[in-house]
C-alpha cells in the first residue's frame, strides 16, 4: 500500500503526521504533495526534520497531474479537492479535517464527496450521514491529540527561556476572523506581567496580505518579557496546548481542542467583525458558525469585553475543575473517542480496505 498526503497549507501537518508516522511503523510509505507558496523555505525545514518524501506543485492541477502519474492506493485531503472525479480513476480519497471548531464549514466540506471521510464522534458522525446519506463517513477520533493522550515527544519543542517556571502560563490563541485580536489593548501583556504568555495567531493571520495589522500588533506584543509569539515555523498546535496551563481564544477550534485536554478555557465574545457581518448583515455571521455553537460555548468561561478579562482569568486558575464536568460531557460529541488511538484507527481501515 501506498498513501499520498495533499497538503495545501502547512499547518495541516499536525492531522496528518501522527497518521504518516503509524503508517510508517508499519512499512508502510507515504508522499507528501506541498503547494508553492512564499513560505516555501520554512516548509523545507519541516520536511527535512521528518525527511518527508515530497514534491512541490504550483496548483491542484499540477497535483492532480502526479496523482494520475503516481497511482496512490490512498490520497488524503484536509479540505476539498477540485478533480476528484479524476482521481477517482487511478485512487481512493480519504478527508481529514484539520480542525473541531464551531464554523458550518465543517459539514459542508463534505459537499463533494470523497471514497471515506474520517470524522470525530457518532454525533458527528449521525449529522454528516443525514446531510450525504450516499456517502462514507467513518468515526475515528481526533488524531492530531494523540502524541499528547499518549505521552509522546511532542514534535516542534518550544524553546522558552525567557519564561519563569514560577509563572503558569496563558495561551492566546485566536483565529484570523472573526477575532478578538484588534480588540486586545496594544500594552496587554503589561496587565497580565504574572503570568508567561503564548500567542499563538492562526496562520492566516500571520501569512496574509489581508492581515496586516494583526501582525503589527502581534509583532509589538513580542518585545514583552514576558510574552513567546509564534514563528511561522510553529505551525502546529499543539506543542503550546501541551505548555498552557489555560486557554484565551475566541471562534477558533483551539478551544475545543484544549477543552479535550480538560484545562480551563476562556472564550472572548468581543469580536472585531466587518462592517458586512455587523447590524442588518448579522445573519452572515450567524449562517458561518455551526448551528451548536451556543451549546459548545457551555465548555468555557466567557469574557463579555475585554475589560472583565483579567478577573476571570485569575478565577479560572484558582478553580480549574470548576467546569471540568461540562467539558468532560462534551468531549465525545466534539471529538469522540480521546484515547490516543485516532490514528491506528485510521491507518487500520485504510489496509483492511485496500
Amino acid at each position: 500500500m501506498n498513501v499520498i498526503f495533499d497538503t495545501q497549507s502547512l499547518y495541516y501537518l499536525p492531522q496528518y503526521v501522527p497518521v504518516f508516522k503509524k503508517l510508517s511503523e508499519k512499512g508502510i510509505k507515504s508522499k507528501f504533495v506541498f503547494y508553492k507558496n512564499s513560505h516555501k523555505h520554512l516548509i523545507q525545514r519541516v520536511i527535512d526534520d521528518y525527511n518527508l518524501d515530497h514534491i512541490w506543485v504550483d496548483d491542484q492541477l499540477q497535483a492532480m497531474d502526479f496523482y494520475e502519474q503516481e497511482k496512490a492506493d490512498w490520497v488524503f485531503f484536509a479540505n476539498s479537492f477540485s478533480y476528484l472525479e479524476r482521481l477517482h480513476k487511478v485512487s481512493k480519497s480519504a478527508q481529514l479535517g484539520h480542525g473541531i471548531g464551531p464554523k458550518s464549514s465543517y459539514y459542508t466540506k463534505s459537499n463533494k464527496a470523497m471514497t471515506v471521510r474520517f470524522v470525530e464522534g457518532a454525533y458527528r458522525l449521525a449529522r454528516l450521514e443525514s446531510m450525504y446519506p450516499d456517502d462514507k463517513f467513518i468515526d475515528v477520533g481526533f488524531c492530531k491529540l494523540d502524541p499528547i493522550f499518549n505521552n509522546e515527544k511532542i514534535d516542534g519543542a518550544l524553546e522558552l527561556n525567557n519564561f519563569s517556571d514560577e509563572k503558569q502560563t496563558l495561551l492566546y490563541a485566536p483565529t484570523f476572523y472573526p477575532s478578538s485580536l484588534e480588540l486586545f489593548p496594544k500594552n496587554w501583556p503589561e496587565h497580565f506581567g504574572n503570568y508567561n504568555i503564548l500567542i499563538k495567531p492562526h496562520y492566516f493571520s500571520i501569512s496574509k496580505e489581508r492581515y496586516k495589522k494583526h501582525v503589527k500588533l502581534l509583532e509589538h506584543w513580542a518585545t514583552y518579557p514576558n510574552v513567546y509569539l509564534a514563528k511561522v515555523e510553529d505551525y502546529s498546535l499543539v506543542p503550546f496546548l501541551d505548555k498552557a496551563d489555560l486557554l484565551i481564544s475566541d471562534a477558533s477550534s483551539a478551544l475545543f481542542e484544549f477543552a479535550l485536554l480538560n484545562k480551563p478555557v476562556i472564550w472572548c465574545d468581543f469580536l472585531k467583525l466587518r462592517w458586512g457581518y455587523r447590524g442588518i448583515f448579522s445573519y452572515r455571521f450567524k449562517k458561518r458558525m455551526d448551528r451548536d455553537y451556543g451549546e459548545y460555548a457551555n465548555l468555557a468561561v466567557h469574557a463579555k469585553k475585554y475589560k472583565g478579562l483579567k478577573k476571570i482569568v485569575e478565577q479560572q486558575l484558582a478553580e480549574p475543575e470548576s467546569l471540568a464536568n461540562i467539558r468532560l460531557s462534551l468531549s465525545e460529541k466534539l471529538a469522540g473517542k480521546v484515547d490516543g488511538k485516532a490514528s491506528q484507527r485510521i491507518v487500520q481501515y485504510l489496509m483492511e480496505n485496500n
